[in-house]
């Protein structure tokens, strides 16, 4: 019996024997989703004063990552972990989460906003953890260090608009005037900056009691825009939606629109802005943003869709959803491309920077915006916009693909 039971024992140590070693033979050919994961960093602000912004950038964000990971085997069948955290539109916060990304060793991060960026972007650069912005400011990559872009920025938005008015609307005689509305912080100042760069080269005429800000929280504008002279041409807003749509309440109600144009930064300009103006508050109201629109035929349309009517549908017809879907098909490709470049094994921030977001070289997000590489000196990762108008409380393109060219402004 004794004998029997070592035969037996023999047996079955000699299998485990086996199972180890062909599992140490197979060890380099793991199924997806069983290497390690690959941690990085999300915010958007999904409370607060631009909720109504960043709660679909949020979203799409997650979902974007939970296909990554569900449908494509992650990124070389690592995980994507993806620490995403809510800012609240708030500097504060912004600092704090910031520092738990560097804290929790993420190989990256990205946020939503300009806004909460330059919050944070003071700790990144010091840590050189790289960022990027869906929504950017000059301010953010000039000089440029550890933090992008990922679509043209402000300054870029009105550049576009303001050669858009001059060559198609414009039809008086001399130079058209122009007003800005602006939010505040980095969203209204990087428009501002190249107002003030360009307005004279371009013919435009731009008086500094023309220029206004206002606070994110503002309940009217008529009070600054009564300061303005009857013979206006053109209102420029670059805020967020709410704020947008308060002042054209307020020009409505005014009487100053319909009559003059107005046109909006991307920021500003979804269908956020509809919902709370009303169409017929703005309608004919022209807009810039970097993505395409929802009507357009391009490839990474249908799985978009797909996942924001399973998982999102209020936010289905919202382009912010497809600039932060965008934004995290961005993020698998620069891990991609550190994994391909330098290893898994090997990855720090530092790492992923120089192996995965420096290499990056027109990279297409299936049709949603521009191509998307690095160029030495600009850290803006895509580069073209369009121009949109409202149409029956649509948002319609009437431009094709608009490129920018870099504006320094050191």
């Amino acid at each position: 019996m004794r004998k029997k039971t070592l035969t037996v024992l023999s047996g079955l140590m000699c299998l485990v024997l086996v199972a180890t070693l062909l599992g140490a033979c197979t060890s380099t050919a793991e199924e997806p989703g069983t290497k390690a994961p690959l941690k990085i960093g999300m915010s958007t602000p999904s409370t607060g004063v631009a909720a109504e912004k960043g709660a679909p950038m949020g979203h799409a964000n997650v979902d974007c990552i939970k296909y990554v990971n569900e449908e494509l085997g992650g990124v070389d069948g690592h995980e994507v972990e993806a620490l995403w955290l809510d800012n609240g539109y708030d500097a504060s916060k912004a600092v704090t989460i910031v520092n738990r990304f560097v804290d929790e060793d993420c190989l990256l991060f990205t946020v939503a906003s300009s806004g909460m960026m330059t919050a944070m972007m003071g700790i990144a650069n010091e840590n050189e953890l790289s960022g990027f912005a869906a929504f950017s400011s000059p301010n953010l990559t000039q000089p440029p260090q550890h933090i992008y872009g990922q679509t043209p920025d402000y300054g870029d938005d009105w550049a576009a608009f303001a050669k858009y008015y001059l060559d198609n609307i414009w039809k008086g005689t001399g130079k058209p005037k122009m007003a800005l509305h602006l939010l505040d912080n980095s969203t209204g100042a990087g428009a501002r900056m190249a107002a003030e760069a360009g307005a004279e080269d371009m013919g435009i005429e731009l008086r500094d009691e023309w220029i206004f800000e206002h606070p994110a929280t503002t309940s009217s504008e008529t009070t600054s825009l009564t300061t303005l002279p009857d013979d206006i041409d053109v209102l420029y807003i670059s805020s967020t939606p709410a704020p947008t749509a308060i002042v054209i309440k307020s020009a409505v109600e005014l009487g100053m629109y319909p009559g003059m144009t107005i046109a909006c930064g991307h920021a500003g300009f979804t269908s956020a802005l509809v919902e709370l103006a009303g169409a017929d508050i703005v309608e004919g109201v022209y807009g810039v943003y970097p993505t395409v629109g929802w009507d357009d035929d391009v490839p990474a349309m249908a799985k978009m869709t797909e996942y924001c009517q399973k998982y999102h549908p209020d936010d289905y017809g919202n382009m912010d959803y497809i600039i932060s879907w965008a934004q995290s098909l961005i993020t698998a490709e620069i891990l991609r491309l550190a994994v391909e470049n330098a290893g898994a094994d090997n990855l720090t921030p530092q790492v992923v920077e120089a192996q995965g977001l420096k290499k990056l070289k027109n990279f297409d997000v299936g049709g949603l915006h521009g191509p998307v590489s690095y160029t030495p000196g600009d850290n803006r990762l895509s580069k073209s916009v369009r121009v949109f108008r409202i149409d029956d409380g649509v948002l319609e393109p009437i431009t094709g693909w608009v490129e920018s060219p870099f504006i320094s402004y050191e």
